[in-house]
């Protein structure tokens, strides 16, 4: 079941929107804010819950936000098409040298697309600060996971493993990768990850093991 937002390049509209509507926007920074990415990230995010509704327009037929912290999504909606979607909004500020955001971790992603009808998309919004208080947005990705390219992907030795873009300013689009080919790819992935944790694992059992000879052969003067 394909997506008739992303796989009619409608999302490109989207995108478009999307960067206009937060150009357009009223300055949201205070001086004490602007030289933080986290607030600044914060703010775009809850800019973009209070009015992605409108922005996403004829798409959508239910929405929803107020997530937890720790969710998968920031907002939701139900398109048109039928399916799903949950999004993660992402903040860059293009000025930094190095940025590896967190996406999703493996095994809960796995577990959302057991249903084909649930759709987990990356709203990235780029920005550049541009003088006082007032930032540029310079670019907008809103697409599935499956059309980023494992090629800017990592994974992060998190719980059962955490998606990760590995350089914010070095992102890589595969439109139109279909999603069974891309969860084929991360289940590779997946395969030489883990091995390599577990060797790591090995040193840090054998590093304890030595500190537990150091402490058995200590005189206990804390009694």
């Amino acid at each position: 079941m394909k997506s008739k937002l992303f796989y009619t390049g409608a999302h490109k509209g989207l995108e478009g929107k999307i960067k206009g509507f937060l150009n357009k926007y009223p300055d949201f920074l205070s001086k004490d804010t602007v030289a933080s990415p986290r607030a600044t990230g914060d703010a775009i995010q809850n800019i973009l819950e209070e009015n992605f509704k409108s922005i996403i327009g004829e798409f959508s037929k239910q929405y929803s936000t107020g997530f937890a912290r720790r969710a998968m999504a920031d907002l939701a909606f139900m398109g048109n098409d039928g399916l799903y979607y949950v999004v993660d909004v992402k903040t860059h500020r293009v000025e930094t040298k190095f940025n590896m955001p967190n996406l999703t971790s493996v095994e809960r992603l796995s577990r959302f697309y057991e249903d084909d009808k649930n759709c987990f998309v990356v709203l990235m919004i780029e920005y550049t600060l541009v003088s006082g208080v007032h930032i540029k947005v310079k670019n907008v990705y809103f697409i599935p996971i499956e059309f980023l390219s494992w090629d800017c992907l990592t994974l992060g030795a998190l719980g059962w493993g955490q998606i990760q873009i590995a350089n914010a300013n070095n992102v890589i689009i595969n439109q139109n990768c279909s999603r069974k080919k891309w969860m084929l790819e991360l289940c590779d992935t997946l395969f030489e990850f883990y091995p390599k944790e577990i060797g790591k694992i090995k040193e840090r059992i054998a590093h304890f093991e030595k500190i537990r000879k150091q402490w058995e052969g200590k005189t206990d003067i804390w009694k």
